[in-house]
C-alpha cells in the first residue's frame, strides 16, 4: 500500500529514485533496458570490473511488480539490468559501450521478436557524471547511425524491482533449454537467447 504524505496524498514508491546501495562504498549502479534482459544480463556478467548483475523492472508505475504483470504492457516498466560495477576497473563509458553494440537503438518498444514497452531502449542513470556521458555517447551513436534516429531514452533510475529468482543469469544457468553459457570475464562466445 502507498504512503501518504498530508500536503500531497498518496505517493508512489515506485516512481521514486532506487535508493538501494551497492555492496561496496567504492562501486556504483548502472540500468539498461535494452530488450529482453537475459542476453543483456550475460553480456554485462562477462565485463571485466563488473562486480554483480540483476535483472528486473523500472521505470514503471506499479508498485511490486512482476513478469505477468510487466509483460502486459499495463505498468510502463522497462526490463533492465541493474550493474554493480566498479569504477577504477571499468569506466561507466565501457558499460555504454557494451550497451550501444548489444542492441537495435532504433527501434521503438521492440528488439527482433519481443515487443512491447518493457522491451524499450534506454539508460537509466544514478548521478550527473552518467547523465552527462550518457547523453554525449547517444549524440554519438546518432552520428553514426546518420539517418535512423536513435529511440533510446536517458531518464534517472527509479526504483528497482528485482525479477523473479529464475530470472537471474538465466543463461549462465542454462535457460530453458538447459544450455549453460559462460559468464567468464572476458568471455566472447556468441550469446544465444532461449527461453
Amino acid at each position: 500500500m502507498a504512503a501518504t504524505s498530508e500536503k500531497t496524498g498518496p505517493t508512489n514508491r515506485a516512481l521514486e529514485p532506487d535508493s538501494d546501495a551497492p555492496d561496496n562504498p567504492g562501486h556504483e549502479f548502472a540500468q539498461f533496458g535494452s530488450g529482453c534482459f537475459w542476453g543483456a544480463e550475460l553480456r554485462f556478467q562477462r565485463v571485466v570490473g563488473v562486480v554483480k548483475t540483476e535483472v528486473g523492472y523500472s521505470q514503471g508505475h506499479l508498485e511490486d511488480p512482476n513478469y505477468k504483470l510487466v509483460c502486459s504492457g499495463t505498468t510502463n516498466h522497462a526490463e533492465v539490468v541493474r550493474v554493480q560495477f566498479d569504477p577504477e576497473v571499468c569506466p561507466y563509458t565501457d558499460l555504454l559501450s557494451v550497451f550501444w553494440a548489444r542492441h537495435d537503438p532504433t527501434t521503438l518498444n521492440r528488439q527482433g521478436g519481443d515487443v512491447g514497452t518493457q522491451y524499450r531502449s534506454g539508460i537509466y542513470y544514478y548521478n550527473e557524471n552518467q547523465a552527462r556521458l550518457a547523453q554525449e555517447s547517444k549524440e554519438a551513436k546518432q552520428v553514426e547511425l546518420k539517418d535512423k534516429k536513435v529511440v533510446t531514452e536517458i531518464l534517472p533510475a527509479k526504483r528497482f524491482y528485482r525479477a523473479e529468482e529464475y530470472h537471474q543469469q538465466y543463461l549462465e544457468k542454462g535457460g530453458g533449454q538447459g544450455n549453460k553459457q559462460s559468464a567468464e570475464k572476458g568471455c566472447t562466445n556468441p550469446i544465444r537467447c532461449y527461453g
